[in-house]
């Protein structure tokens, strides 16, 4: 280029403008979704939920997984599985998976509860509050007090939803009264368990709703409690606030849970971002050592059929006679016929190799029960939820009469969805937090009735 000339246009480099303020952009949502942000923005939602119990005179149930990061340990009463998907527009359902049946002794013992979730994204609660709880609490009226009407319609929070939807909620309850009904449940004892009828309130930032509804001698009442601040348009506000800080904690909290959150608040908010993995790390192994695991769950009616989460009773199974492991190394039990290790995948990919694994499970419960139905069995995966839940499904098919007796020729017995529905209520009953996949479902359906 000759001295004093310019360049020419096409000579010249410059950086995608469009690139640079993306990546600028990310870099700014990074910083406001941080985890220090996140963890003030759970701590002021919880000053308000704590108010909101104060305010009603109720205990604080979280709806898992994200309600149990607003509520101090020594408030929580118990918790709550309740889907938002159960309560999508045109989906509305009442879950057999998940019955939610231990509220009602704690809603008699307390006059009611308050059921604590967020919502992220400029949402004022999430569809589980607005509708999912809302329609469990019509069809629990209806199928357990079916004389007192005033509680029968469904109760929807105000000026919330269509006419429309509204009215085709309205339209399934009874369907799905039929459907818990056929599920040959004590409705007698569960109705002296809740004693009297819900009521439906709702508590946010916005409103209480009725104004005037607290506890009564008339029924039990049911808050549903949405815990963030609504920001519209996104999840951040000025100031570093994040709407429904404790949703989605896998992609964001580096394995801490609540517990270790509430147990750990001071030194947690005196650590700078950089070096919050590392100490989330030691906190979350120094409460797993102190916690000392989890016990397994025993499965009513039976008297001898057991759950749990494998890693949690590594050092517990010598308490049972028999123990299938759906996750487990079948080469690490070979020659011990007390034991059966299964070797299943995770995800979808495990349930389809129990269905492929179910056959070696009735060898092993009709040879080894068989000879004693009086031996304890223990059934465990990598979870405690999923696939130990569908091969506790498929025993209990296969080989437990209605009074939860063992009775090998069971298993002759032509089996139907409806039958392999009432039987699965019995592990939703037992153990609150089962969450059998659908694709666990499928497997162990196909493995029943094939």
């Amino acid at each position: 280029m000759e001295s004093g000339s310019f360049p020419t246009l096409d000579a010249l480099h410059f950086p995608s403008a469009q690139q640079s303020i993306s990546q600028t952009l990310s870099s700014l949502r990074r910083s406001a979704l941080s985890v220090s942000n996140r963890l003030e923005s759970i701590k002021a939602d919880a000053d308000f939920v704590r108010e909101a119990a104060d305010h009603y005179d109720l205990p604080l149930v979280a709806n898992e997984r994200c309600g149990s990061w607003y509520i101090s340990p020594d408030a929580k009463v118990g918790s709550a599985y309740f889907k938002s998907t159960d309560g999508h527009t045109g989906q509305w359902d009442f879950s057999f998976r998940r019955l939610n049946l231990q509220l009602l002794p704690l809603a008699r013992k307390h006059g009611g509860c308050v059921i604590v979730d967020s919502t992220r994204r400029g949402k004022l609660m999430p569809d589980a509050l607005s509708k999912t709880i809302p329609i469990w609490c019509a069809v629990i009226n209806r199928a357990l007090f079916p004389t007192e009407t005033a509680f029968h319609s469904v109760q929807l929070p105000p000026k919330f939803l269509g006419e429309s939807e509204e009215s085709q909620i309205e339209t399934r309850l009874d369907g799905f009264v039929s459907s818990l009904k056929g599920l040959k449940l004590d409705l007698d004892q569960l109705r002296q368990q809740l004693g009297k009828p819900i009521r439906v309130a709702w508590a946010n930032r916005s409103y209480f709703y009725p104004t005037d509804l607290h506890k009564s001698d008339a029924y039990n009442l049911f808050v549903l409690c949405s815990a963030s601040k609504r920001v519209h348009g996104a999840e951040m506000s000025e100031g570093g606030y994040i709407q429904g800080a404790g949703d989605d904690s896998e992609g964001w909290a580096h394995g801490l849970t609540p517990p270790v959150f509430w147990a750990n608040q001071a030194v947690l908010k005196q650590t700078t971002e950089e070096d919050l993995p590392d100490l989330i790390s030691e906190l979350v192994k120094q409460y797993r050592q102190q916690s000392g695991g989890q016990s397994a769950t025993l499965i009513s009616p039976t008297r001898n059929l057991f759950i749990g989460q494998t890693d949690a009773l590594v050092d517990d199974t010598s308490r049972y006679d028999l123990v299938i492991d759906c996750n487990g190394n079948p080469t690490a039990v070979e020659g011990n016929e007390k034991r059966l290790n299964l070797g299943c995948g995770s995800l979808k990919l495990g349930s389809r190799d129990l269905r492929k694994s179910l056959d070696k499970v009735q060898e092993f419960v009709s040879a080894q029960l068989g000879a004693d139905p009086s031996r304890s069995l223990l059934v465990t995966c990598d979870t405690g939820k999923d696939l130990s839940a569908g091969a506790l499904l498929a025993i209990i098919c296969l080989f437990y009469k209605d009074d939860g007796t063992f009775e090998a020729s069971q298993s002759k017995n032509p089996i139907s969805k409806q039958f392999i529905r009432q039987r699965l209520a019995w592990i939703v009953s037992s153990k609150h937090d089962i969450n059998p996949s659908r694709s666990t479902l499928q497997s162990v359906n196909a493995f029943l009735m094939s």
